[in-house]
């Protein structure tokens, strides 16, 4: 009997780790997956646009003209934002030539009615060549995520957002079959501890008679 009993509670603690590593894979890779999603969908909607979620943008940084203050290789998140709330001294991300640049705004000029912007990089000798308006503008510095390059380079593929979306899959039905499972053993139990209590109780009558 004792047996028995550690081997349920074992199968019991078990079974509560294993819905706990469940829960924190769903937790991780539902909204991976959501954020990929919603990007390929905006990208495939919008090719000539930078997809955003909910407002914000991430970019990879690939160059060094903003070291000390952003790394190259470092991942920074922007957020749209009025124009009246662009200043003097934000680092903003805008693209230019079609190319993604990150770069601080140094001064903001009017030019033939039209606000500019004059833009350097913390790390470069001199200000960039060309002004930029406020239609450039991908959005304005909010923080990075150190060395962080390659895994959002991974997680925005389209093939990571199909392994994830097979993996969950692959979960459900694992659980599914291992409940199952566990359900047929529990009848199983039942009934042999019902064949077994009738079987106790015609024994009993057979000993009274």
């Amino acid at each position: 009997m004792y047996k028995i009993d550690k081997i349920q509670k074992e199968n019991q603690r078990i079974q509560i780790i294993g819905r706990i590593i469940s829960a924190i894979v769903y937790i991780l890779l539902i909204p991976i997956i959501i954020f990929n999603f919603t990007l390929i969908i905006k990208s495939f909607l919008n090719p000539n646009e930078t997809p955003d979620f909910f407002g914000y943008k991430n970019f990879v940084i690939v160059s060094g003209s903003m070291e000390p203050t952003i790394m190259t290789g470092d991942v920074i998140l922007v957020k749209e934002v009025p124009e009246e709330q662009i200043q003097t001294r934000d680092i903003i991300s805008f693209t230019q030539r079609g190319t993604n640049v990150t770069h601080r705004i140094i001064e903001i000029i009017e030019e033939n009615g039209v606000t500019k912007y004059k833009t350097k990089g913390d790390n470069n000798n001199t200000e960039d060549k060309e002004k930029i308006t406020y239609d450039q503008i991908e959005g304005k510095y909010q923080f990075k995520i150190n060395q962080f390059g390659i895994i959002i380079a991974i997680l925005k593929s389209k093939i990571t957002l199909i392994v994830l979306i097979l993996i969950i899959v692959l979960l459900y039905f694992y659980k599914s079959r291992k409940e199952c499972k566990r359900r047929k053993r529990k009848e199983k139990r039942e009934q042999y501890q019902e064949q077994k209590c009738k079987k106790t109780i015609r024994l009993n009558k057979k000993g009274i008679n």
